[in-house]
């Protein structure tokens, strides 16, 4: 269930390979604070904590964490909370094929937490959804198809799918190229045998 691994240019992902390292990034703070390092830029401890509503304490040990497995980097000036931190790569991503019974366990747990994750942000958006504009309202998408195809079938369509998002993947690292109007939207992709 990796974030990402298509046709990304080198030193653009941080891949996890350590089964530590996976059961280190699977927590709801830790993937919360990483999606704000790369989305705001660097952030201190304390604004991470305002940002997400958690206490700059809880935010400042969660950065640490992942600076032990190379996620995240000082970024330079500031001390203690007020020092900020950067992400080391706009992408994380894993090997889902692994034999390592470890490895399989690890990537388990952190699937778990990303389909939680995905889950609490879908229920937000259906929660506000009257509030929002006809315009967001009619761009959202909720659907599913059951298709029959073969592994290789499923990898070349995921592959192409992403080619079509990855069109946008610089408006992330680049606030300047983000269109007037435009919010952060999280796209899932999700493709898995049903039976």
């Amino acid at each position: 269930m990796a974030e990402h691994g298509v046709g990304e240019p080198p030193g653009a992902v941080s891949w996890l390979k350590d089964p530590r390292a996976l059961r280190a990034y699977a927590h709801p703070v830790r993937m919360a604070l990483m999606g704000l390092l790369r989305t705001e830029g660097p952030l201190t401890a304390t604004r991470a904590a305002e940002l997400l509503g958690e206490s700059s304490g809880t935010c400042s040990f969660h950065l640490r964490q992942l600076a032990k497995y190379g996620l995240v980097e000082e970024a330079g000036g500031g001390t203690g909370r007020e020092k900020p931190w950067r992400a080391t790569a706009p992408l994380t991503s894993w090997r889902n094929s692994s034999d390592d019974p470890e490895m399989i366990a690890a990537t388990g747990l952190l699937g778990a937490v990303q389909v939680e994750r995905y889950f609490e942000e879908l229920t937000r958006w259906l929660d506000r959804g009257a509030a929002e504009s006809p315009q967001w309202r009619d761009a959202a998408m909720l659907g599913d198809r059951i298709l029959y195809v073969t592994a290789d079938e499923l990898k070349d369509l995921s592959h192409r799918i992403m080619h079509l998002v990855d069109e946008y993947f610089d408006r992330t690292q680049d606030p300047g190229l983000r269109p007037e109007g435009s919010r952060p939207v999280t796209y899932l992709h999700l493709a898995f045998p049903s039976r």
